[in-house]
């Protein structure tokens, strides 16, 4: 029943998951990830372990008969010093063996102690599995009583370690066995392991132990359910998120963990009804204005094109900024050429400059929302540099300058006038259109002498149009007071543009009034100077009466205390003059004395150091009294109990 009511839950909380982007992945394992797997596989030949030999011989084959006959010994050798379990270690050197074609006989104590294991009782599902395996290896037939036995000692394993490990290798050991009925119970166990999948940020699935505890169960879930011709063991949103899983683990450095990933790709790939599918853009997503054309890949997991080619792939094209609908159900034309490959021409639906959202579609089936740029090309439809007085005393003198020319004279301003320029920009691709503001819009000045440079941010006024406003007398410390010819640069950026450009606009010689030569920078060598620390200075007192009427009402408790003392009386019957009884007393009135020293003109450490030696023994004489007081008090009754019995 607890089963039961984990999988209800574990199935209410994946179909709570979008509906968009059903059964589609935004990555897939693409030729750069194969050709490094292939290197973690070629580089797991080189290592001294025999696993990673076996699963690279497992995946990739060595032609070199040097290199192969130089395995085929080495295999052997790993083999008598490995330290993994005997039946572990046994299949991937019976495996290696086979892969590698080697012409060299196993030992024969080996491969006797291999054939007669069977008949052994097994110790766990992990041992049946590498046992059954390795007879596979050989091409040793297991027989009908054999499998039954294994099929029974397999389930009475898993009534005492149903461990996600243990079900896991019991699943891969009854699809090795071949199924049948005798094996019909570990089907019913898929469920049990899947229900224990660790769900990541909604994204992701997976069973705790990583990469290899997953994907084992994947593909053994899967075969499992296919030999007893049960429904897939996932549903289609779960099988997308044991898929992301798979594929954020494509960075595996190990030989093993290659080989267990590509499989489990290509189990969740083969599976009829939910198969992830990568539906993504081809490409850095940024379509150019004047041929706009939508390139989409649709491909497996592996990258390899669908068993079924889709029929009707359609997007709708909508603008990110405000959601308007470019276009609706606009069909995408497969390549010739390339059978992953789906393009839409979008130059009649003219997109303008900006971010679009691309939902596509198909066979009606496969999802997934995609983003994409439309770039556009910006123009320079004016530009004028002047030069006016600062106090507006003349007019200002302004010349055009056409891009991408330069001004053919070199303007001069001193430090009583102001350097202007004013930019208009428009989109390239709309006739008389209006002007556009772009991410980054800068004018640099450069010094090629002393090789200095100067950068202004031009702002947009009200008209849209970009201006660039420097007086020369105001910004002398920007240019150091350095006279002379810099050269005028503006610096046009944006994200969505093509085109970004700087442009040399003109040279200017700046005159500062007080000219100053530039000093090289030095060096400084040896030690620098001592920093000495600095307490922060205390803050000021505050006046004498506020202190002595603070102080006055601290002590009012303290005066109270005596004045109810003397109206009510002190009971001191129980003190006694007992050493514990002095020293307690006389500990607290040196801890409340402590304190005042402390208020008047001691600090925190130098109380410390005081308090720690007079409140240990004021704790001891304390605890001592106490134990006085407790010994009495239980004296007493019993000597009133006494009397009163004797009474009676």
């Amino acid at each position: 029943m607890l089963n039961l009511g984990l999988a209800i839950l574990f199935v209410l909380g994946t179909c709570a998951a979008p509906t968009w982007s059903s059964r589609t992945v935004d990555s897939h394992l693409g030729p750069k990830d194969l050709t490094r797997l292939q290197k973690v596989f070629v580089d797991g030949f080189a290592s001294s372990d025999l696993q990673a030999i076996f699963f690279s011989s497992l995946n990739i084959e060595s032609t070199d008969p040097t290199q192969k006959d130089a395995l085929c010994k080495k295999i052997v050798d790993l083999h008598a010093e490995s330290k993994l379990n005997s039946f572990e270690k046994d299949y991937y050197l019976i495996g290696a063996n086979k892969n590698l074609r080697c012409s060299t006989k196993l030992d024969e104590s080996v491969l006797s102690k291999i054939y007669s294991a069977l008949e052994s009782e097994l110790g766990s599902s992990q041992e049946i599995y590498y046992r059954v395996n390795t007879h596979k290896q050989l091409g040793v037939q297991i027989s009908e009583a054999n499998q039954s036995k294994l099929y029974k000692r397999l389930q009475e394993l898993l009534k005492k370690d149903d461990t996600l490990s243990g079900l896991g290798y019991a699943f891969n050991a009854a699809i090795q066995l071949g199924g049948g009925s005798a094996g019909a119970f570990i089907a019913s166990r898929v469920e049990d392991a899947i229900v224990q999948a660790d769900e990541v940020d909604g994204t992701l699935l997976q069973f705790e132990g990583g990469l290899s505890i997953t994907a084992l169960i994947i593909n053994g879930a899967f075969g499992v359910t296919k030999a007893y011709g049960k429904p897939a063991p996932v549903s289609a949103v779960q099988a997308v998120k044991f898929a992301n899983y798979f594929l954020s683990r494509r960075s595996v450095q190990t030989a093993k963990g290659a080989h267990v990933l590509i499989e489990a790709l290509k189990t969740l790939s083969s599976a009829e009804k939910i198969a992830p599918v990568c539906v993504q853009l081809i490409g850095n997503g940024q379509l150019e204005a004047k041929s706009p054309s939508l390139n989409v890949a649709v491909l497996d997991l592996l990258g390899k094109p669908l068993a079924a080619t889709p029929q009707n792939v359609q997007v709708k094209i909508s603008l990110k900024k405000d959601n308007s609908v470019l276009a609706e159900n606009t069909k995408l034309v497969s390549k010739s050429s390339d059978k992953t490959t789906y393009v839409a021409d979008l130059s009649s639906l003219k997109p303008g400059r900006g971010a679009y959202l691309a939902e596509v579609n198909v066979d009606g089936v496969y999802k997934q929302k995609l983003q994409f740029k439309v770039l556009g090309r910006v123009k320079v439809q004016s530009l004028e540099v002047g030069i006016a007085e600062s106090d507006a005393s003349a007019a200002t003198r302004k010349q055009s300058v056409v891009y991408p020319n330069k001004l053919k004279e070199t303007l001069s301003v001193d430090s009583t006038q102001k350097l202007l320029l004013k930019i208009v920009l428009v989109e390239e691709s709309v006739p008389n259109g209006k002007p556009i503001a772009v991410q980054q819009a800068f004018v640099r000045l450069y010094n090629e002498k002393t090789d200095k440079e100067t950068i202004f941010v031009a702002e947009q006024d009200s008209s849209k149009a970009y201006k660039f406003d420097m007086d020369v007398g105001n910004n002398g410390k920007n240019f150091n007071y350095q006279s002379g010819t810099y050269q005028v640069y503006l610096t046009v950026g944006d994200a969505s543009l093509s085109n970004s450009f700087e442009w040399l606009v003109a040279d200017v010689q700046l005159k500062f009034n007080q000219d100053r030569e530039v000093s090289p920078k030095k060096t400084v060598t040896g030690p620098l100077p001592e920093i000495i620390h600095q307490f922060r200075v205390p803050d000021k007192r505050p006046p004498r009466i506020v202190s002595d009427i603070f102080t006055g009402l601290c002590i009012t408790p303290l005066v109270l205390l005596f004045v109810f003392w003397g109206k009510l009386g002190i009971n001191i019957s129980n003190l006694s003059l007992s050493l514990s009884t002095i020293g307690f007393h006389v500990g607290f009135g040196g801890i409340l004395t402590l304190f005042f020293v402390f208020w008047l003109q001691l600090d925190m450490f130098q109380t410390l150091r005081l308090l720690i030696p007079i409140a240990v023994f004021t704790f001891l004489c304390g605890n001592r009294l106490l134990r006085n007081l407790y010994a009495q008090r239980t004296n007493a009754k019993s000597s009133t109990g006494s009397a009163s019995g004797a009474s009676q």
